[in-house]
C-alpha cells in the first residue's frame, strides 16, 4: 500500500523586504505618526499597541518590494518581541514626545538593545531619533537642542514631527531612507528622483531616495 508523507513547507522570508522598526513609550505618538505617513489620517483618541506591520511597495535598486514599518509596544512587558524587532529591522525611528522627558530617557535602553545586537553592524543602519509632538509648545519639556544633543552622543540623525498637524512626517519617512548605504530606495516605482528637503541635524548623508 502507497503511503503519502505530508509536510507543511515555511515559505522563507522575502529578502528584498526593507523593515522600519518604531520604537517608543506608551503614548509618545508612534502609531499616529505611522498612520500620518501610511494613510494620511490622524487620530486623537490613544490607543495602546502591541505590536502592528503596516505595508507599503517601493522601489529598491529598481526593483519592486516591500517598505515594512512595524509599530511596535510601548510596553516593557515584551522584551522577546521587541529583540525579535531589532533582530529583523534594517532602520529604526526612535520616538519619544517632547511633551515628556521621561520618555526620551525610556528610549535609553531600547537604543542599548539595538546597540548590543547591531554590534559593528550599527554604523552602517539608519538611525533617527524623533522628538514628536512639537506643536504642543506649551507643554513642552525637551527642548529641541537637547534632543538633538542626545542623537549626537548616541551618533544617529534627529528630528522634530507632529502627526497632529503632519509637521515633518513625510520628510522623516524620507531622510531614514536617504541614510541607507547599501541600497538605493525610492517610495517611487518610477525610481525617479526628487529634490530633499534640507532637514537640521547630525550625519549629514548623501541622498539615496525620494519620497512621491
Amino acid at each position: 500500500m502507497a503511503v503519502t508523507a505530508s509536510c507543511s513547507v515555511r515559505m522563507p522570508e522575502q529578502s528584498n523586504d526593507y523593515r522600519v522598526v518604531v520604537f517608543g513609550a506608551g503614548g509618545v505618538g508612534k502609531s499616529s505618526l505611522v498612520l500620518r505617513f501610511v494613510k494620511g489620517t490622524f487620530r486623537e483618541s490613544y490607543i495602546p499597541t502591541i505590536e502592528d506591520t503596516y505595508r507599503q511597495v517601493i522601489s529598491c535598486n529598481k526593483n519592486i518590494c516591500t517598505l515594512q514599518i512595524t509599530d511596535t509596544t510601548g510596553s516593557h512587558q515584551f522584551p522577546a518581541m521587541q529583540r525579535l524587532s531589532i533582530s529583523k529591522g534594517h532602520a529604526f525611528i526612535l520616538v519619544y514626545s517632547v511633551t515628556s522627558k521621561q520618555s526620551l530617557e525610556e528610549l535609553k535602553p531600547i537604543w542599548e538593545v539595538i546597540r548590543e545586537m547591531k554590534g559593528a553592524d550599527l554604523a552602517t543602519i539608519p538611525v533617527m531619533l524623533v522628538g514628536n509632538k512639537c506643536d504642543e509648545v506649551e507643554n513642552r519639556e525637551v527642548a529641541a537642542s537637547e534632543g538633538e544633543a542626545e542623537a549626537n552622543r548616541w551618533g544617529c540623525n534627529f528630528m522634530e514631527t507632529s502627526a497632529k498637524t503632519n509637521h515633518n512626517v513625510k520628510e522623516l519617512f524620507q531622510e531614514l531612507l536617504n541614510m541607507e548605504k547599501n541600497r538605493n530606495i525610492s517610495l517611487d516605482l518610477g525610481g525617479k528622483k526628487s529634490g530633499r528637503q534640507k532637514i537640521p541635524g547630525p550625519n549629514k548623508l548623501k541622498e539615496k531616495c525620494s519620497v512621491m
